[in-house]
């Protein structure tokens, strides 16, 4: 991808689990493009490391601590970005935990409702927050959820998850639809296999290695990097994807084609 049509010099970003994995990904590579961004995590030491990272690489950040899944912890992470730069422009709402792993008939519901919280609860904090901002800076605007393969191939034993993921786009094209006329663009990022710590976490927790999964989730038989979706996020809220609204980038080395 050509640097100089992702620029994101003076924008002001969140960006959502950015402590560790696509999340840290993310913010290092919009700060590398020239925005100032807010680091947030649950996590303060792995959020403070994404943060040093961004400023020993010349660029711009600022930590705040949130639990995305609780509604005033996100209000404050919004206001906390006002306080700090005067202005939001972009986010993208990463955070996520590990999926469930059992049948719906052993569901174990605290579980279940802990991934939604989670995984969508907090996308929709987020978005309510975030677009409130940019309304009432009367100014344009990108936001980008992050989904998953799931949001549109099931797999089994993952219900809550599934369910989260699909919940993201329907979240992300009602967003699209209301906000558009004020020109607030509102789309998705959905992520394959992705080397990261939870995707490592699942391979520990099933037995399996890269050699047995990743032949069959991506065409090119290996794990994608976080960067490579950290890509995709750093177009969608840049002024060079300015004609794209409720539409879902799959980064999956070809997953969705088989």
């Amino acid at each position: 991808m050509n640097a100089n049509l992702v620029d994101l010099a003076g924008k002001v970003a969140i960006v959502t689990g950015a402590g560790v994995g696509m999340g840290a990904a993310t913010a290092r590579l919009l700060a590398a493009r020239g925005a100032k961004v807010i680091v947030s995590d649950i996590n303060d030491e792995t959020g403070a490391e994404t943060v040093a990272a961004i400023r020993a690489e010349g660029g711009t950040a600022h930590f705040v601590m949130a639990n995305v899944a609780d509604e005033a912890q996100v209000e404050a992470l919004v206001a906390q970005t006002i306080a700090t730069y005067g202005r939001l422009d972009c986010a993208v709402n990463n955070a996520a935990i590990t999926p469930d792993i059992l049948p719906i008939h052993e569901a174990d519901m605290a579980v279940f409702d802990r991934v939604l919280n989670v995984d969508l609860r907090s996308v929709m904090l987020c978005m309510k927050y975030e677009i409130r901002q940019l309304l009432a800076q009367g100014s344009a605007g990108s936001i980008v959820n992050i989904g998953s393969v799931s949001s549109f191939r099931p797999q089994p034993n993952n219900a809550a998850y599934v369910a989260a993921k699909h919940g993201v786009i329907g979240l992300t094209k009602t967003g699209s639809l209301e906000y558009a006329g004020r020109n607030i663009r509102v789309n998705a990022v959905l992520p394959g296999a992705i080397d990261t710590p939870m995707l490592r976490g699942a391979l520990e927790t099933t037995g399996f290695t890269e050699a047995d999964f990743a032949p069959a989730l991506s065409l090119f038989g290996r794990f994608g990097k976080p960067e490579e979706v950290a890509e995709a996020s750093a177009w969608l809220c840049s002024d060079a994807s300015s004609y794209v609204t409720g539409h879902s980038l799959a980064v999956e080395g070809g997953y969705l084609t088989r």
